[in-house]
């Protein structure tokens, strides 16, 4: 595909089709995949997600790229970066996340991914500073954030969540220009 933002050797990253919108909704069905989230979404929220991220794209120059596996054409999840709509002690700020397929796991593919939007978000879009955070119970993202350079800041709840859930502890990590 010719309309890729960003490559890495075995990677894609692009903004979002429509033809992304079908598999993505049915990797948020997926109870592994959206294990370290509220809930899974159905097929209207998936479809809600992935306005909202054009829109962020439209008012902001940057957002979370769909990944597309450069070898198969296939969609595979999306990283990229959101600025998070709530207030806590390091917002505002520019986030990293990402979210791949089951399928995908185990591969690397989210550290390359955020090792190459790391380098656009300094080198391209100039942000100063980058954050990262998960439930603290998720181990596999947080070990991603440690290969990309991040380092760990604290942990806060996050308020987004109900404060009964397993979910809400959520640890911060984070990356500046100067670390790259």
């Amino acid at each position: 595909m010719s309309d890729y933002i960003l490559t890495t050797e075995r990677l894609g990253l692009r903004r979002w089709l429509d033809s992304d919108i079908q598999p993505f909704a049915e990797m948020n069905k997926d109870v592994d995949v959206m294990r370290f989230f509220p809930k899974s979404l159905t097929d209207r929220e998936t479809s809600e997600m992935v306005q909202r991220i054009k829109l962020h794209f439209d008012e902001n120059g940057f957002g979370l790229f769909a990944v597309e596996n450069k070898l198969t054409k296939e969609f595979i999840g999306f990283t990229g970066f959101a600025i998070p709509t709530f207030d806590a002690f390091f917002t505002p700020c520019v986030e990293i996340g990402w979210r791949y397929k089951k399928e995908a796991w185990g591969q690397g593919f989210a550290t390359e991914a955020a090792n190459a939007c790391l380098k656009y978000g300094f080198d391209i879009l100039e942000f100063d500073k980058v954050v990262s955070f998960t439930s603290i119970i998720n181990v596999k993202s947080e070990k991603v954030m440690r290969r990309i350079g991040m380092n760990y800041v604290g942990e806060f709840d996050h308020p987004k969540v109900e404060h009964n859930s397993r979910l809400r502890r959520h640890i911060l990590y984070q990356i500046n220009t100067k670390q790259l």
